[in-house]
């Protein structure tokens, strides 16, 4: 599956290994459109009925962009997309010759493949010869029989594959590339990377029930998913760090693959809303939102340390303070200065604040704030950070009636949630129970005023002598 794609394309080039799949063999690019009429020209003959090889050629296009999207031999290690023998594939000769009509049907569909109505996945349209080996997808010679009875080829490929699939057609051709991240993807990461990683953990959880489900699948890698990442580690014996780097997502894919049965006939199916990207691969000037707040927080925090850097107002709206901003922060990291943030600049971002934030000592915080941990606290999540929150609306709690007060348990639960709407609505910000960068900030902001004597309850001790003069 191409991480800059969520629907399958048409692949530039596709490589073909010359053996079985754990042979030492060659490797061979080849573009898809040749290596589609080098196989179409080995699995079929070109005197038969039009609408039997448009039907056979539509198969094989399918089963080739099946083991493409769903990165099968990858996903297991291999360097390959595809081999070349029919015992695992489809039947591949390099430098064979093609017929003439069998490369001009090719021509005209090879941008097109079967689905499932309502999936994503190309079908994986299995075949045989139908005389002396028989499968349950396409038969050979079965759909010579049905086109001389005058079927067309959507009606050879529904009879034997089922009513309910589809012919997508002008499907882009583009370069493809591994899916797996850049930039592995841990604590803190935010994107559709880390919803693809939350939906896939949580569909394998269903036939592994020792590995906890996410929620919420939101892209953001907080401590629910790092506790998802680390028993999927344990159960499949991999360094158990947290960290999805390619090793780990593509065991990830591999077991999804297998659970979801997508190299299969009889597949469960890839939804849309399995593979939609939800998150913008970039930010930049008109953008709003949580990212937008999250990025200017970064930037602010660095910009203490680092004088080069201009201090900036969090507020969810990326306008030219926060493009000046990121542009200044591209300019001391020597990444390119485009005022967007991309994954790069995102991931690089986050790694100078967790540096920076992880060699503040603890003393420092005595009687200042913590900076926001760079993970929206929800629902349900258990960390440090929601002791520290909790014990922050417990002093406010005692100068401010309105916030109710709240046990520190470190666990975000429904009475946390109901002191932190409470505060929310007394100082006039916008009320979700899920505590990002400026619900962080202003709790913190308060809760200094009060241990530094500025903020007080009517009839407190202000910490200083009061006298009055007679009559007043």
């Amino acid at each position: 599956m191409n991480s800059q794609s969520f629907l399958p394309v048409i692949p530039e080039f596709i490589t073909v290994h010359l053996g079985a799949p754990s042979a030492k063999a060659q490797n061979v690019r080849v573009p898809f459109i040749d290596y589609i009429k080098n196989v179409a020209s080995g699995e079929i003959y070109p005197t038969w009925p039009e609408a039997a090889l448009r039907a056979n050629i539509y198969a094989q296009i399918s089963f080739a962009l099946n083991r493409v999207y769903t990165e099968f031999y990858r996903s297991q290690g291999y360097d390959f997309d595809i081999t070349s023998l029919p015992a695992y594939d489809q039947t591949f000769k390099n430098g064979r010759d093609i017929f003439d009509n069998v490369s001009k049907i090719v021509d005209q569909i090879f941008d097109s493949y079967v689905n499932r109505r309502g999936f994503v996945e190309p079908l994986f349209a299995s075949y045989c010869n139908g005389t002396t080996t028989t499968c349950d997808g396409l038969s050979q010679w079965g759909s010579v029989d049905l086109a001389n009875e005058g079927r067309v080829a959507y009606d050879i490929l529904t009879y034997y594959y089922g009513d309910d699939i589809d012919i997508v057609t002008d499907v882009p051709v583009q370069p493809t590339a591994e899916s797996a991240p850049e930039i592995p993807l841990s604590l803190g990461s935010i994107g559709n990377d880390v919803r693809t990683v939350q939906l896939r953990i949580n569909r394998v959880s269903q036939n592994y029930p020792a590995i906890p489900k996410i929620y919420p699948v939101d892209g953001i890698f907080g401590d629910e998913t790092d506790r998802a990442v680390r028993e999927f580690q344990r159960v499949f014996n991999l360094t158990v760090d947290g960290i999805v780097g390619k090793a780990t997502w593509y065991r990830i894919l591999l077991i999804f693959n297998g659970v979801k049965q997508l190299n299969s006939i009889i597949s469960e199916g890839l939804t849309y809303s399995e593979v939609e990207r939800q998150f913008s691969e970039t930010l930049g000037p008109g953008d709003t939102g949580f990212g937008v707040e999250l990025v200017q927080y970064l930037m602010l925090f660095i910009s203490y340390f680092v004088e080069s850097l201009p201090q900036i107002k969090v507020d969810g709206i990326y306008g030219p303070a926060t493009k000046a901003a990121v542009e200044a922060f591209q300019s001391e990291y020597s990444l390119p200065v485009t005022g967007i943030v991309d994954s790069s600049t995102w991931e690089y971002a986050y790694d100078i604040y967790a540096g920076i934030l992880n060699e503040l000592p603890d003393n420092l915080f005595e009687n200042s704030p913590r900076p926001y941990p760079g993970i929206p606290i929800r629902d349900q999540t258990q960390n440090d950070s929601v002791v520290t929150l909790q014990t922050y609306l417990q002093t406010i709690s005692e100068v401010y009636p309105e916030i109710p007060r709240v046990e520190v348990t470190g666990i975000y639960d429904a009475e946390t949630q109901a002191a932190v709407l409470a505060f929310q609505r007394y100082f006039g910000i916008a009320e979700n129970t899920v505590v990002s960068a400026i619900t962080w900030d202003a709790i913190g902001d308060i809760w200094e005023n009060i241990v530094r004597g500025y903020d007080k309850s009517e009839g407190q001790y202000p910490g200083y002598t009061v006298s009055s003069e007679e009559g007043q």
